[in-house]
């Protein structure tokens, strides 16, 4: 277990409020909001997995899982909808930050119409605190000055520590900030952890030292903390320890792993055994190099494992001040199983013998989402052979190991079928859950978030910020849902991205693979991996909720979309 050596630099403590005001909302529960990148439906050990998570094993065995929760498709649209209750393109970014594509939806910067959870938890008196990935603003400079009006500290949190941009190496990330300044972990006063630095590591460590030093400094109030990781997106990389644990494991190849995974998601009541599979991956007899693509998964596999010993030391911290039980954890995924063959494109380059480039200084700042080098000179490899898991390599797992990681639904991260838009959902909360292990079906979606803070942080939504009117927020509570009350069953939540568009509505599903696709219909109670489109048969039904969708594209700044094709993973 990675131990860390903090120095505790002095923080600025929000004015005191009435001694009736922190009673009060001492009682209401600490939320924290946990998000895994790029990470498919089966990929924890509850909804699937050959991967060890016990610690996700146990909030779910401790609490619910939900088996219809839908996230954005891709990581910014995911995270702005996440963060403000409203559908992505509501806020500006319906594809990627800074995207230009044009109109209002797509715009790639959070806009002044949306309002982040901590921004509406601090009017009740939460402090808010996050760790990790932002990834819904550019990084941007205006003569030379880094334009921060979307950081997470000019967005309602008090304490900040992770990557503005979306990806980067584990080892030596770009874009790493603690509160509104650019450092370098390799220089990194506050932060020099004894077995060096690894970026899952370190967003684990600092959101268990955010805990406790809440609970020292501000114990009188509730705290939101906002954990976002960016494993297991690519690249690979791993700690050597971790990936060990998994050798061999994967040797049977593709369809082998999958089939296990449908075998135990049926055992565990995740997905109904009547329902068809959608189609196989690639064969594992016609693999150019089979131990490179074991490889691959192995520090895939690695890299969720070392996520969940993170959480494991968040949870451990709860215990400790003594918040376990009155805290509501929710843990996520932005996005399904990444098909992208980032890094997979050539030969392999062979290591070096010796660094071949200068080293670089410790306070120099990594700038490059794919470094060029590692700290002491050795050039930054990629090709499909390369071995990955070291700060020396940056190579993606596979369209075939997301077909996996999505078992058993159909595509990948960018669409919006299953594959796409599918995760796990667990929610953790002793005093407010009464069931245990508990499966629930209802359809809830991101936008949930935002409504279910509200509602049990007894918040007050703003109707402006600053100078603009804010939009109302999009979702429902989950709250009913912990009560064992019963959802909306015929709510509609929608989706588009790169013009692939949804609808989902109570049993049925409207979808299209990209702006010129076709519409189809899917029964979801008898074929939620999408195989046989229905659309013929229920003419009616179709050319509702296409309508639905339409005017919902019209309301939410969602057509006109600038995508003339769909996105295509192999260019």
């Amino acid at each position: 277990m990675p131990t860390a050596s903090f120095r505790i630099a002095a923080l600025t403590i929000a004015v005191a409020t009435a001694p009736t005001f922190a009673q009060e909302s001492a009682r209401r529960p600490n939320i924290i909001v946990i998000l895994a990148d790029d990470m498919g439906y089966s990929d924890i050990g509850c909804y699937g997995a050959e991967i060890e998570t016990p610690q996700l094993d146990a909030l779910a065995a401790n609490g619910l899982r939900f088996t219809q929760f839908y996230n954005g498709a891709r990581c910014c649209p995911t995270r702005a909808s996440l963060l403000t209750g409203l559908y992505a393109h509501q806020t500006g970014i319906g594809w990627m930050v800074d995207s230009k594509k044009g109109g209002p939806g797509y715009r790639g910067d959070l806009n002044d119409r949306c309002v982040t959870i901590a921004e509406v938890l601090r009017g009740a008196g939460y402090r808010n605190y996050a760790s990790g990935k932002w990834h819904v603003t550019p990084l941007k400079r205006d003569k030379g000055e880094l334009q921060k009006h979307n950081w997470p500290l000019q967005r309602g949190f008090d304490r900040y520590y992770g990557t503005i941009h979306g990806a980067g190496s584990l080892w030596d990330p770009n874009t790493l900030a603690r509160d509104n300044d650019l450092i370098s972990p390799y220089a990194d006063p506050l932060y020099q952890p004894e077995d060096g630095f690894f970026y899952t590591d370190a967003i684990s460590d600092h959101a268990a030292k955010f805990v406790r030093e809440h609970h020292e400094q501000n114990g009188d109030q509730p705290f939101f903390l906002y954990v976002t990781y960016t494993a297991a997106h690519w690249p690979m990389h791993a700690r050597e320890q971790d990936i060990e644990k998994y050798r061999g494991r994967y040797a049977a190849g593709f369809a082998a792993v999958r089939q296990a995974r449908l075998k135990k998601q049926i055992e565990l009541g995740v997905i109904d055994d009547s329902w068809p599979i959608s189609k196989p991956p690639g064969s594992w007899d016609k693999v150019k190099d089979q131990p490179f693509e074991e490889r691959c998964m192995e520090v895939y596999a690695a890299m969720v494992d070392s996520m969940d010993q993170g959480i494991g030391r968040i949870v451990a911290s709860l215990r400790e001040t003594g918040e376990l039980d009155n805290t509501l954890i929710l843990y996520m995924q932005d996005n399904g199983g990444c098909a992208e063959g980032y890094g997979r494109g050539k030969n392999a380059t062979q290591r070096a013998t010796k660094p071949t480039l200068p080293p670089m200084a410790a306070a120099a700042l990594q700038t490059r989402m794919t470094p060029k080098q590692t700290r002491d000179g050795y050039p930054v490899r990629q090709g499909y052979g390369v071995m990955p898991g070291a700060a020396d390599t940056f190579v993606a797992y596979g369209r075939d190991w997301a077909n996996v990681s999505n078992t058993p639904f159909r595509m990948y991260k960018h669409w919006v079928h299953e594959g796409g838009i599918a995760t796990p959902l667990i929610a953790h909360w002793p005093a407010g859950i009464a069931a245990k292990d508990a499966l629930k079906h209802e359809v809830t979606h991101l936008i949930d978030v935002m409504a279910t803070a509200i509602d049990i942080g007894q918040a007050s939504y703003p109707e402006q910020r600053g100078d603009t009117k804010t939009l109302p927020p999009e979702g429902i509570s989950l709250r009913t849902i912990f009560k064992d009350q019963p959802g909306n069953k015929q709510r509609a939540v929608f989706f588009e991205h790169e013009g692939n568009r949804a609808v989902r509505e109570g049993k049925w599903k409207l979808v299209a693979n990209g702006p010129r696709g076709s519409w189809q219909l899917h029964d979801m109670e008898a074929d939620r991996v999408e195989a046989t489109n229905v659309a013929e048969q229920f003419p009616t039904i179709t050319a509702r909720l296409k309508a639905a969708w339409e005017a919902w594209a019209t309301r939410c700044n969602v057509v006109p979309w600038p995508y003339r094709q769909p996105y295509d993973s192999n260019r």
